[in-house]
């Protein structure tokens, strides 16, 4: 029997029993719930097994409280069933780009993509709400019928709550930032890679709950550094002091396998790669290892050096620790290969990167009005850079999910024109309306993703049209987060009722189109959201082919055996069905048995 896709992605709770129960599995004991057996912890069982290492009760312990905590790491921790629905008008390059936007509320999107990027981001950079008092709205419960207006606009969630400006005159002002960032990071950190990272940038209004929460999520050993970002200089009218600086702080997601930053040294000739190692050619070396000689020619070792220093050379040459570099004049130089790693800098914890800069870049793409204090490009690649400076052929993931002005992307696409890297990046940001007066609205913009959709297709052309050699990949796949693509009969089939039965016959929602469907059984598979895809037709009628062959995947409401035959014959990984979408009943029992008999690798799914 083909197994049903859940389209539901599972909360962290089972993994965490599951581990348990790997350890202490007398802790485990079934119990059943509305008619259903589930496993849960018997934590009396467990406090046994654990008795010399528990706090009692009443014992004096350092700990990180606020209002709210518990309910932050339960919602961490909970399964969704909201899914991504690609926007392909507002894309891209959509067939062939890596890159990803997404619109949504980060959380959530970081709830969705968990199963699929789960340890393969190596670096998140996020510039958070400070709590200043007018930078963040939050969610206010209160009873109101729902108002599709209100939605629109963004005063109230899905769920009915009031989003509200998170005043400093909030007697949950403290409380509500922290819960707004605690089960952000706690997801996040599932998401890095071992050597990964996560740079986080605040001012002192936060500053120092952020490196309690820091601590208490990704271990206080694991704090790489505190850097003080200098972002203005000289005078300024303040009560007290002029704030010139920020704080962006480095926590890895395990320090034993995170390797030190680096910043290149004296790096001036082209990057190779040898032996998985990333090395630089130097030139001039030749010239430092002869000294009076000057810069000698391969052509002049023998004379200016004599044979011993001619064999050393032509066999580091074969062994490829020298090249040969031509000259206009027909002779060749001998560039020595260095080691990137050795030939690094240490980052010093005070660095300059004035908020004029980030302004200066928006007005390079003529959009310099629309985004208040945004970072500079410069900052964001010098920390990019110094943690892929020593990734074999640099495809890493670059995240940053509070994206505002986009600037990670141009940071990672400018990365890329500059080192022939392949770096990708994940934006997710909230579409928060515009100011009716503001200058972007006027612009014809209507929410933050529209500007920042268009800052990263201006900076992608920008850097485009100065390259002579290999375009970098300046394209992105958008998406919006919405509610599951499935009708609520499909997630509670035991609360069915004659009226309903009907809607079984489709349980897809109005409006829900083939690439939808697509996009959340990727989610429900875990597979990569950039992945290939291309529509093809079996016996006529139409499918996806994903991954080259990874993932054969057709949503029509009929199917024909012969259509089955032909995308089995590609032997995917995946076939995956809507339920009942076989011409005949017969071909419905028959469709496992031609995969069977053709793939038996094939593992079939349906809808």
């Amino acid at each position: 029997m083909a197994e049903k896709l859940k389209m539901k992605i599972p909360g962290i709770v089972n993994d965490n029993i599951s581990f348990i129960a790997s350890r202490f599995p007398e802790a485990i004991v079934e119990v059943t719930i509305d008619g259903k057996t589930t496993h849960k912890i018997d934590f009396e069982v467990l406090s046994q097994e654990l008795s010399d290492s528990l706090a009692e009760e009443k014992q004096e312990k350092y700990q990180f409280l606020w209002p709210g905590k518990k309910s932050s790491i339960t919602v961490a921790n909970a399964p969704t069933s909201s899914t991504l629905r690609p926007l392909l008008s507002k894309s891209r390059e959509f067939a062939q780009t890596k890159n990803l936007y997404i619109e949504g509320d980060n959380l959530e999107v970081l709830k969705v993509i968990r199963e699929t990027y789960l340890g393969k981001v190596k670096a998140i950079y996020i510039d958070p709400p400070y709590n200043t008092g007018n930078d963040f709205v939050y969610n206010d419960s209160f009873e109101t019928k729902e108002n599709e207006y209100l939605k629109s606009t963004g005063e109230i969630d899905e769920l009915g709550n009031r989003m509200v400006l998170n005043s400093s005159a909030n007697g949950r002002f403290h409380s509500d930032w922290l819960n707004l960032i605690y089960p952000r990071l706690k997801v996040a950190r599932d998401l890095l890679t071992d050597d990964g990272a996560i740079f986080i940038s605040i001012d002192d209004n936060e500053q120092a709950n952020m490196v309690k929460i820091c601590n208490e999520i990704f271990g206080e050993s694991n704090k790489i550094a505190e850097f003080i970002i200098i972002r203005s200089e000289g005078g300024g009218m303040a009560k007290q002091v002029v704030k010139g600086h920020d704080y962006l702080f480095v926590y890895a997601k395990n320090s034993e396998t995170f390797r030190p930053l680096g910043r290149p040294k004296d790096v001036r000739g082209k990057i190779v790669e040898k032996d998985g190692e990333q090395y630089w050619i130097q030139e001039d070396w030749l010239r430092k290892e002869f000294g009076k000689y000057g810069n000698c020619h391969y052509e002049e070792i023998l004379e200016c050096k004599g044979p011993e220093k001619l064999r050393e050379i032509e066999i580091g040459i074969k062994k490829g620790d020298y090249v040969l570099i031509p000259k206009e004049n027909g002779m060749h130089v001998v560039g020595k290969l260095r080691k990137l790693s050795d030939d690094s800098s240490k980052f010093y914890s005070v660095l300059k990167h004035l908020s004029a800069d980030g302004v200066h870049d928006l007005e390079a793409l003529g959009l310099g009005d629309y985004f208040d204090y945004p970072k500079p490009v410069k900052l964001i690649k010098e920390f990019i850079r110094g943690i892929t400076l020593f990734t074999k052929n640099q495809e890493d993931i670059i995240l940053d999910f509070f994206s505002g002005s986009a600037t990670t992307a141009q940071a990672v696409m400018e990365l890329n024109r500059e080192d022939g890297g392949n770096r990708r990046f994940i934006l997710v940001q909230l579409p928060e309306p515009c100011d009716a007066d503001s200058p972007a609205a006027k612009a014809g913009f209507q929410n933050l993703c529209d500007v920042g959709e268009e800052r990263v297709k201006r900076a992608g052309d920008m850097i485009n049209s100065a390259l002579a050699e290999k375009p970098v990949d300046v394209g992105f796949r958008v998406f919006k987060l919405d509610s599951t693509n499935m009708k609520d009969v499909y997630y509670h089939p035991n609360k069915l009722h004659q009226a309903s039965l009907l809607e079984t016959v489709n349980n897809v929602k109005d409006g829900r189109n083939s690439y939808d469907l697509l996009f959340q059984v990727l989610l429900q598979l875990g597979v990569d959201l950039s992945t290939t895809i291309t529509e093809s037709k079996a016996d006529g009628y139409a499918y996806f082919n994903v991954g080259e062959n990874y993932l054969c995947a057709s949503f029509e409401a009929e199917l024909s055996d012969d259509a089955v035959k032909q995308i089995a014959g590609l032997k995917p990984v995946y076939m995956v069905f809507k339920d009942g979408c076989f011409v005949t009943d017969s071909s419905n029992i028959n469709c496992e048995q031609i995969i069977k008999a053709i793939s038996p690798s094939t593992e079939l799914k349906v809808l």
